[in-house]
């Protein structure tokens, strides 16, 4: 599978620039390679993140976490989220599950790794007690 170009520029200005909240990749089945379906602007709230990724397919997603530690410090984690729900189709649960490692290798700096086949899996308490 490859991988674009755009989807390691994205992922690098979410890392280094922070200029987007999250970024949603997706694998186009004719091309064999992975694409960026969207990206989320620093503004956009986690459900704002959760509502880009489809009911019935699926996807990956790196998500830029801010939070505050018990000591007060701000923090950031960078989530990579696999996103399997139950209802997609077989033959793409299959493509995605075989080509995470090697996509996820090709994002350097990717913190914590979450497996989600429904939204509560995902869901901003998952992240908040992951991220710590």
């Amino acid at each position: 599978m490859a991988v674009h170009d755009d989807c390691k520029l994205r992922f690098l200005e979410l890392k280094a620039k922070r200029t987007h909240r999250f970024v949603v990749f997706k694998i186009e089945e004719k091309q064999k390679q992975v694409v960026v379906e969207k990206v989320g602007e620093p503004t956009e709230s986690y459900d704002d993140f959760a509502a880009s990724l489809p009911a019935d397919e699926c996807r990956y997603a790196v998500y830029d976490f801010d939070f505050v530690t018990a000591e007060n410090c701000q923090k950031s984690r960078i989530f990579f989220i696999a996103w399997c729900p139950d209802t997609a189709r077989v033959r793409s649960k299959m493509i995605y599950a075989s080509s995470k490692e090697r996509f996820k290798r090709e994002l350097d700096g990717i913190q914590v790794e979450l497996q989600a086949t429904d939204p509560t899996e995902m869901d901003i308490e998952v992240i908040r007690s992951r991220a710590n």
